[in-house]
């Protein structure tokens, strides 16, 4: 007898309520929507004493063979091209292996083809066969790409003509969304390839997806150019420096007023068009081109090698390509709309650090702190107004400090400090059969088959009394230091990476709104003491080698760690010589604080150092913040005879320093 089945669907349905309700797990209830010959079990099972009810009850079922499905995972249907003659186009463009911009990479193109799939791959920026206002808008805006440092030759914008073809309106419109997304990554800091430069530059780039950038200038209208500049940053100090740009190109050089022109084709030698009147009284051309020997007069209206000539020098002038075409570009810059001239020496300095603007977050917090790594300087921020700046100390060339922001999380009193693997594994095999607690004045820390070295808190403490930590990838983090007259020595690159900071306790008043400077200092002496932040502080590594400073004086900064010359050289700016990269200070990788193992047959040092000089005698390591090797403290001149803090408990400025500004 067959059963029908609807009434075994019924069967299988009863049983897997029951089972789930049983508890079966999901596994075994998988294992029930399977076929009798699916159902995992002995290889020897006979089934005729099988106890599955279905195998036993049903012996004479067969099922039928179940419709095809996709499997998981599987793509979506590929999109079908839209009746629509112009959506057909910008379909089929996308299936061309052209490139729309050169620079633009795979991922920006697949976010502009979701754009305009999302779209039914209708057309942005044109409308019966012209430019829209926001089009018009954001060519402007790619025109004048030098008023932020950027390179207006980096976007080219297509040319339209008078009466385009769907091919040439779907080419036109989507190579000006390319030209406007590369615009915008460039903007956030996506033009230069950090790592090239530094592995120790590592900013989190908050770089614009295209499709963002495109539905951002769809929603603006006729501002999508003011939506497109928003992309650049907005942050006081980046604005002063471009205001100095703009200061130090001065005026346009040619035109001595705007030429706006009626829209029209891009115009070369041969063609007639009524505009070329205008631009002849513009220039200063005769009205129509002069008779020779072997021809008569010609007309106005002709585009001839003298208008040609008359529009390359002005396109020269104005750093656009001197071709001599009449495109869309040059009818922007006619009109005034912004300059693309070439830099200079003194512009490439300023345009340098424009860039490293665009490395810092676009918010940099109402609270944050900055310091200026090339500067030796700290600067504090309260509401986005600098409220006081303290010296630092920052890495030597060959352990530079690393470019980046990072969170304040808390501040530890009393740090204790462990000697880093880089060093430690030197001394592990020394230490393994050493039966003492202490040695040297730091304490023997053993955890199972694995050994530490802690330099216990006091004044002589590597850390010194007090750290602020900012958890990051490269272990660094800023604090406090027994070499205090190191910060009277002008250029300050003592330190292994870490940012060592004058007199930490007015910094941790600044950062610990329920801790007092006094209060601070009661606990010196009293054991290792964590204190977190009510909210989390942006830090923030930034290199600044020119900057316009809150008096308005522009000031210059020697290249500490020479990343100027491979900056230019990536920007196409003048000064950026190959020889320049090739002397930059080989770099080793640095690594996270980890716990310290005990290596392998490490090579020993058989030295044993006195107290408070253990650090500077050990070997230096890559990941390690030490105190600072005896050739610095020769370079500044110290006299390291005393202690330069009182008694643990007891505070002792250090000697000689200048009077603090402001609040902390």
């Amino acid at each position: 007898m067959r059963v029908p089945r609807s009434s075994l669907m019924a069967l299988a349905a009863l049983l897997t309520g029951t089972l789930a309700s049983n508890g079966v797990c999901g596994a075994e209830m998988a294992a029930l929507d399977r076929t009798p010959s699916e159902v995992p079990g002995p290889a020897t099972a006979d089934p005729a004493k099988s106890s599955d009810p279905v195998s036993t009850s049903l012996p004479d079922y067969k099922p039928e063979a179940p419709a095809a499905e996709p499997a998981p995972g599987a793509a979506a249907a590929a999109p079908v091209a839209p009746a629509d003659p112009l959506g057909a186009a910008v379909f089929a463009r996308f299936g061309d292996t052209a490139p729309l911009l050169l620079r633009l990479t795979t991922k920006d193109r697949d976010a502009i083809r979701s754009f305009y799939e999302a779209r039914a791959f209708k057309p942005l920026w044109v409308v019966d066969g012209a430019w829209t206002e926001a089009a018009k808008d954001v060519v402007a805006r790619l025109a004048a790409a030098a008023d932020d440092g950027l390179d207006a030759r980096a976007y080219p914008v297509p040319s339209l003509a008078t009466k385009p073809d769907e091919k040439a309106v779907a080419e036109a419109d989507l190579r000006l969304s390319a030209a406007a997304v590369l615009y915008a990554r460039d903007a956030r800091g996506g033009r230069v390839n950090l790592a090239a430069i530094s592995r120790l530059i590592t900013p989190r780039l908050d770089l614009p997806a295209g499709n963002d950038v495109l539905g951002k200038l769809s929603e603006a209208g006729a501002k999508a150019g003011d939506a497109l500049q928003a992309y650049n940053p907005a942050s006081p100090g980046y604005l002063a420096l471009k205001a100095r740009l703009a200061a130090l190109r001065g005026p346009a050089p040619t035109a001595v007023k705007p030429l706006r022109l009626p829209p029209g084709p891009a115009l070369r030698i041969g063609m007639h068009d009524a505009r070329v009147p205008l631009l002849r009284a513009h220039f200063g051309l005769d009205a129509r081109p002069a008779a020779t020997l072997d021809r008569a007069p010609g007309e106005p209206e002709d585009y001839d090698a003298g208008v040609a000539e008359a529009v390359t020098q002005f396109q020269r002038g104005r750093g656009l390509p001197a071709t001599g075409v009449l495109n869309v570009q040059t009818v922007l810059a006619l009109a005034d709309v912004g300059r693309a001239q070439r830099p200079n020496g003194g512009e490439a300095d300023l345009i340098v650090n424009m860039e490293r603007w665009r490395w810092l977050p676009g918010d940099l917090g109402a609270d944050y702190i900055l310091v200026n790594v090339p500067e030796y300087r700290l600067r504090a921020y309260r509401g986005g107004r600098l409220r006081d700046e303290a010296r630092v100390i920052v890495g030597k060339p060959e352990s530079r400090t690393p470019l980046f922001s990072g969170l304040m999380e808390y501040a530890v009193v009393n740090p204790s400090w462990y000697v880093p693997p880089s060093i430690l594994k030197t001394m592990a095999p020394k230490l393994a059969g050493y039966g003492g607690k202490t040695w040297g004045g730091y304490e023997v820390v053993r955890h199972g088959g694995h050994i530490s070295l802690r330099q216990p808190p006091g004044e002589r403490n590597a850390l010194g009394f007090i750290k602020f930590m900012f958890p990051n990838q490269h272990a660094v983090y800023l604090h406090d230091t027994p070499n205090r007259s190191l910060f009277s020595a002008s250029k300050r690159d003592f330190s292994h990476g870490c940012v060592r900071v004058d007199d930490p306790f007015r910094l941790a008043d600044a950062v610990l709104p329920d801790w007092s400077e006094e209060r601070l200092k009661k606990l010196i002496g009293k054991g290792e003491r964590t204190i977190r932040l009510p909210e989390k502080l942006p830090v923030h590594l930034a290199y600044f080698t020119a900057y316009v400073d809150d008096h308005g004086a522009y000031r210059t900064l020697p290249d500490l760690y020479g990343y100027d010359a491979p900056m230019r050289a990536a920007l196409g700016l003048p000064g950026g010589g190959g020889a320049a990269i090739a002397r930059l200070p080989d770099e080793a990788p640095r690594r996270k604080a980890e716990p310290a193992a005990a290596p392998a047959k490490p090579r020993i040092v058989q030295r044993r150092a006195p107290h408070h000089r253990f650090a500077d005698e050990w070997p230096p390591g890559r990941d390690d913040d030490l105190e600072t090797p005896r050739r610095h403290l020769r370079r500044a001149a110290r006299a390291d005879s005393a202690p330069e803090y009182g008694e643990p408990g007891l505070w002792t400025p250090a000697p000689q320093q200048p009077a603090p500004r402001g609040w902390w």
